[in-house]
């Protein structure tokens, strides 16, 4: 799979590993639970503004739905499509949680001047950021 297209995914017995595009489009049709939200923002410490925003609601919104309740199909993706760029990140920033969060703010020129957080309210945005990460891992200009 090339860069932009791979997809993690947490395996407790190996750390994360790579899981395949349907895996994604099912999971993302069933739909992910509010509370996985939670989850995700806590791997580097994301606002409820910023997981809203990528999610594309309002805070509001989001905070209107039950923990046990599922997020729409598009939320559902977006969310998992967010974990696997931010599991990304804390594998080529060794884990270093405050490093990815201030990664994430950081405006790139590689981004046309736009953090990766800004562009993660497109599906293109989030192959864009993952692109960056993988110039990251293999040494590259990114």
């Amino acid at each position: 799979m090339p860069a932009s297209a791979r997809v993690f995914h947490k395996d407790t017995s190996s750390g994360t590993r790579p899981a395949s595009h349907f895996t994604l489009i099912r999971n993302s049709r069933e739909g992910v639970s509010r509370a996985t939200a939670d989850e995700v923002s806590d791997l580097v410490g994301l606002t409820d503004n910023e997981i809203a925003y990528i999610l594309g609601m309002t805070p509001r919104n989001l905070h209107r739905i039950q923990a046990d309740k599922k997020l729409s199909t598009d939320a559902s993706e977006r969310l998992l499509l967010l974990r696997n760029v931010l599991n990304h990140a804390l594998d080529t920033f060794e884990g270093k949680s405050n490093t990815v969060k201030n990664w994430l703010r950081t405006p790139l020129s590689e981004l046309d001047d736009q953090s990766p957080l800004q562009l993660m309210d497109t599906i293109t945005g989030f192959g864009l950021v993952d692109d960056v990460l993988a110039r990251l891992d293999y040494g590259l200009p990114a």
